[in-house]
């Protein structure tokens, strides 16, 4: 272990992105075997129990041998948000380095990367009882009942946020139930980003080809390895909806819906496969905005070594990363 390369390296946080089906957790663990990291897991879907093969969650071998803080922390009913995960975030970076370790950031929720790095907007923590009146709210009168409300509340967010946007939807009500504010207003309010310096590093093929080729070859190991039974068994529980953040992760809600019967099996993994493949455009899409990213090419032999060649260079300064 280079001691200088560890000692410059405790200054500040490594952040490793990129689209899903890169290669960013292989990455991320073999760094784990050349340095004194600490992983942090920056994915909306790892959060979840009871969610491993459509998650592509590291198997138990895995985060035995390299563990990972924020993965299997909530139950597939509950809600965690951008500002939950800042939080928590904040607090394992602090940890990690008061133990002298190095906080490395992996994972694919740009939401979550933006939440930290750059700030996020003063907003209260969700209310489950306030949420569940306003889900009532829409059983009984619809959601364009509900969207003209926001209207009259807060006509900036109503004329941004769709009728057909539940999720959205209801957190702008349950915002303005909870603070008496808007949020239109709130979001003016900023909370700070990370005060600390970081490396920016992509994982990612060059060629788009390349990564579509990726995402169908997992998703058909995600058929093979048992995804079918396991949405079975998140089903038969009872009190998991297509509504909740959890089961709208790709892949579980197709899976969902053809388990209701509204798709055939080759129709379910197509859409699958397409949901998945859309969402690593829009993460491309989000890095394109970071400034200073050092991407990194994952069939290439020498990775590991590009990527340590990255890290000896000289951090970003804090939210320089950001484009104007």
């Amino acid at each position: 272990m280079n001691a200088a390369l560890v000692e410059h390296l405790q200054q500040g946080v490594i952040c490793l992105s990129g689209p899903t089906a890169a290669g960013k957790t292989a990455l991320a663990m073999a760094l784990a075997k050349q340095l004194p990291v600490e992983l942090v897991s920056v994915d909306s879907a790892l959060i979840y129990r009871e969610m491993d093969i459509g998650t592509a969650k590291p198997t138990r071998e895995e985060l035995e041998t390299c563990p990972h803080h924020l993965i299997n922390i909530c139950d597939p009913a509950e809600i965690y948000s951008a500002a939950n995960f800042r939080t928590d975030a904040l607090q394992l970076i602090n940890r990690i380095r008061e133990r002298g370790n190095i906080p490395l950031l992996v994972g694919g929720t740009m939401l979550y990367y933006r939440a930290l790095l750059a700030g996020l907007s003063a907003l209260p923590a969700a209310d489950p009882e306030v949420r569940k009146q306003l889900q009532d709210d829409a059983e009984q009168h619809g959601w364009l009942a509900l969207h003209e409300r926001l209207q009259k509340i807060d006509a900036v967010a109503a004329k941004r946020i769709h009728p057909n946007d539940p999720q959205r939807l209801l957190r702008a009500l349950e915002v303005f139930a909870i603070s008496g504010k808007s949020l239109t207003a709130l979001t003016q309010r900023q909370q700070p980003g990370l005060p600390l310096p970081t490396w920016q590093i992509a994982v990612g093929p060059p060629e788009r080809s390349q990564l579509h080729e990726n995402i169908a070859k997992r998703f058909h190991m995600m058929i093979a390895a048992g995804f079918e039974q396991e949405v079975v068994a998140l089903r038969a529980r009872g009190d998991l909806h297509l509504d909740l953040p959890s089961m709208r992760s790709v892949g579980y809600r197709q899976m969902w819906q053809y388990l209701d019967g509204e798709m055939s099996h080759e129709e379910m993994i197509e859409r699958a496969i397409i949901a998945t493949r859309q969402l690593a455009k829009r993460q491309i899409t989000w890095l394109r905005s970071w400034r200073g990213l050092t991407w990194l090419n994952p069939l290439q032999a020498d990775i590991n070594d590009q990527a340590i060649a990255a890290l000896s260079a000289e951090p970003l300064a804090p939210e320089a990363w950001l484009s104007d």
